[in-house]
C-alpha cells in the first residue's frame, strides 16, 4: 500500500464528528468531509480561473449563488488525468412567486449565455435549458416530452427552436415558454476554454440547481429535486451561508438518494452498447464505496486514476474538445487547436505499445491532418469519432481487468449488469 493510501485509508476512517462539512482554513474551500480528503488545494487557482467564466453572479436580495467543482475536478488527488472540468452551483431566487422567480431564471441564463458567448480564450459551446413539452421532431431526431433542450449558441441568440410535431406541423419553442413550464428540467453550460495554467485546451461545464425562496422563507427546488453535496468542493468561503441554507432543506434520505443516483449511472455504465464505459463505471462505484463504507473497494478503485493506462481516459473526452475548439476555429488558432493533438499523440506513444500503439496513433495522425485540411466553419469528418471509438475500447479493457481482480468488485459488477 502507498503511502498516499495510506494516509488516505486512515484519514477516511477517522472522519467523524458532529458535522460532515469541513472547510480547508487557507483557502477558504470547503465540502463533504469524504470528498475533502481527495481534494489538492494547489489546483485552486486554476479551478477559480476558470470558474470565472462559469460562475452566475449574485444580485442582492434577488439571487443568491454557491459555485463548486465537482465529479473528478474535484478528486485531484488521485484523479492524475481528468475528462473535463465539472462545475455545479446552486442558485436560489428569491421572488414573490414561482412565476416570477422561473422568469428572472430565464434572464439570468440567457443572459449569461450571451455574455460569454465567446472571448479571448473561451467559446460557448451549447446550453441544456428546459424541457420539451411534448414530443417533437428536431432536425433529423424525435425528442421525447420532457427530455432537456439543447440549445446552440445561435438558438440563444435568436430566442427560440422551430420544430415540428409528430404529423409535420410546425411549431416553436421560445425561451421565456419554456423557463416557465412547470416541468422544467434541469440546466446545464458548456464551454471550450483555452487552460493558460495548464497550458492546454479543455471542457468547462456548469450544471446549475436551481431553488425558489418564496416570502415565507419556504425553498423548493425547481426541478423537484434537492441535489446532494457529496461530490463537490465549494470554492470560496463567502458562499458558506447560502450553502447551508439550502442543504438544510435536503431530505433526510439524501445520501441514499445520491447513491442510487449513482448505482444507476454504474449500471447504464456496465452494460454492453452504446453507452458501456467501464471507466465512467469505476469513478461512480469509487465514490459508492467511499460513503457507504466499503473502504477496501474503495482503496482499490483510488489506486487505478493514477496508473499510466487511465491517462487514456483524458485523450477520449480531449479528442471531443480539439474538435469543438476546431469547429469554433473564430476563438482558437489552428496553432492551439494542433498543439494539443501533438499532446495526444505524445500521452498515446507514452503508454500504449504494439499494435494498440500503432492503430491509436495511426487515427491521430489521421486527425491531426484532418485538422489541418479543415476550412473554417466546416465541422471535422468522422475521424474523431473512429479515433474515441479505439480509446474506449482500450480505456474499458483496462478498467475491467484491473476492477474485475478483485473479487467483490467483480461480483458488484456481475450483480449489476445482471
Amino acid at each position: 500500500m502507498s503511502k498516499e493510501l495510506e494516509r488516505w485509508m486512515n484519514s477516511i476512517t477517522e472522519a467523524t464528528g458532529d458535522s460532515d462539512i469541513v472547510v480547508d482554513k487557507d483557502t477558504g474551500a470547503f465540502g463533504h468531509k469524504v470528498t475533502m480528503l481527495d481534494f489538492d488545494p494547489q489546483e485552486l487557482a486554476r479551478f477559480r480561473a476558470i470558474g470565472k467564466i462559469v460562475e452566475f453572479e449574485d444580485i442582492p436580495g434577488v439571487v443568491e449563488t454557491a459555485l463548486a467543482i465537482s465529479g473528478s475536478a474535484a478528486q485531484s488527488k488521485i484523479q492524475s488525468y481528468p475528462g473535463d472540468c465539472d462545475y455545479f452551483e446552486r442558485v436560489n431566487i428569491i421572488a414573490p412567486t414561482r412565476s416570477e422567480a422561473s422568469q428572472i431564471l430565464g434572464k439570468l441564463v440567457r443572459d449569461k449565455a450571451l455574455n460569454t458567448m465567446s472571448g479571448p480564450n473561451y467559446q460557448l459551446i451549447d446550453v441544456n435549458f428546459g424541457a420539451y413539452p411534448q414530443q417533437v421532431i428536431r432536425g433529423e431526431y424525435t425528442r421525447r416530452a420532457g427530455s432537456p433542450i439543447n440549445w446552440q449558441p445561435n438558438d440563444v441568440i435568436a430566442g427560440q427552436i422551430e420544430v415540428s410535431d409528430l404529423e409535420g406541423n410546425p411549431l416553436v419553442l421560445t425561451w421565456d415558454a419554456v423557463a416557465q413550464d412547470p416541468n422544467w428540467s434541469w440546466c446545464k453550460l458548456e464551454w471550450v476554454v483555452a487552460d493558460t495554467i495548464r497550458a492546454q485546451l479543455s471542457n468547462a461545464s456548469n450544471v446549475v440547481d436551481v431553488t425558489w425562496e418564496a416570502p415565507d422563507g419556504t425553498i423548493t427546488a425547481l426541478d423537484g429535486y434537492l441535489d446532494g453535496y457529496f461530490q463537490e468542493v465549494y470554492l470560496d468561503a463567502e458562499s458558506a451561508p447560502i450553502f447551508s441554507k439550502l442543504v438544510k432543506q435536503a431530505s433526510a434520505d439524501v445520501m441514499d438518494d445520491y447513491v442510487a443516483v449513482l448505482e444507476k449511472e454504474v449500471k447504464k455504465y456496465v452494460k454492453q452498447g452504446k453507452h458501456l464505459n467501464y471507466g465512467k463505471a469505476a469513478k461512480r462505484m469509487y465514490n459508492i464505496f467511499r460513503l457507504n463504507g466499503r473502504y477496501e473497494e474503495a482503496a482499490f478503485l483510488r489506486e487505478l486514476f493514477d496508473e499510466p493506462t487511465a491517462l487514456l481516459y483524458q485523450v477520449h473526452a480531449l479528442m471531443g474538445t480539439v474538435q469543438q475548439a476546431r469547429d469554433n476555429s473564430g476563438v482558437f488558432d489552428l496553432d492551439s487547436v494542433l498543439n494539443q493533438a501533438d499532446e495526444l499523440i505524445v500521452a498515446a506513444v507514452k503508454v500504449l505499445e504494439g499494435e494498440e500503439e500503432l492503430e491509436i496513433v495511426r487515427h491521430l495522425l489521421r486527425l491531426y491532418r484532418s485538422l489541418c485540411r479543415q476550412e473554417s466553419g466546416t465541422p471535422l469528418g468522422s475521424e474523431v469519432e473512429v479515433a474515441q471509438a479505439e480509446v474506449m475500447k482500450i480505456v474499458n479493457n483496462f478498467f475491467y481487468e484491473k476492477m474485475t481482480a478483485l473479487p467483490t468488485i467483480k461480483a458488484y459488477i456481475e450483480g449489476t449488469q445482471a
